[in-house]
């Protein structure tokens, strides 16, 4: 996996400052899930969790007043320790369209390449959600990996019966 270091300087300059999320992050971070109106809400409670259990997988942007304005919250799959599974990603409504989003996810991933080693970053996304499409497929040719798609979860597993299909997105392999 590359990174671009001048990318990186401009874009800590012009959103502040990348960070690991703090469990005092959760109730911003799921105020900013629920307000994108595109992500499943989890609970209140599970952000906390997530700011708590997974902040060493998990990247949050600052504003200048230290105030969580965009966020990735990812894990480690348990029987694939070289695999990160990106869970959510959203940016505040006024820092969006400024590729704050993909700064976070190269952020992340070079975070987790460095302290665990990296194979492969796995996501699902709906069939309708075009701006996690182009997100994740604009991060495979920065990083001049593939991407193999397939249903991971089909729509009538959901108990609510109105959900789509979840597509897994599998990004890789990186290579050292």
């Amino acid at each position: 996996m590359t990174a671009a270091p001048a990318d990186f300087a401009s874009a800590r300059s012009e959103f502040l400052r990348i960070d690991t999320p703090r469990v005092e992050d959760g109730a911003a971070i799921w105020r900013i899930a629920r307000d994108s109106e595109v992500l499943d809400l989890n609970s209140s409670y599970s952000y906390l969790l997530w700011c708590r259990d997974f902040a060493a997988t998990s990247v949050v942007a600052r504003d200048e007043n230290g105030d969580a304005i965009a966020f990735v919250t990812g894990y480690l799959r348990p029987d694939r320790p070289q695999t990160l599974v990106v869970w959510q990603v959203a940016v505040d409504e006024a820092h969006r369209g400024k590729g704050l989003a993909a700064t976070l996810l190269d952020a992340l991933t070079t975070r987790v390449t460095a302290d665990q080693g990296l194979v492969a970053v796995e996501t699902t996304i709906t069939p309708d959600n075009t701006a996690s499409d182009r997100l994740f497929t604009s991060y495979a040719l920065r990083h001049d990996v593939g991407v193999e798609q397939e249903v991971l979860f089909d729509g009538d597993l959901f108990p609510e019966g109105t959900h789509l299909p979840e597509v897994l997105y599998r990004i890789g392999p990186f290579h050292a």
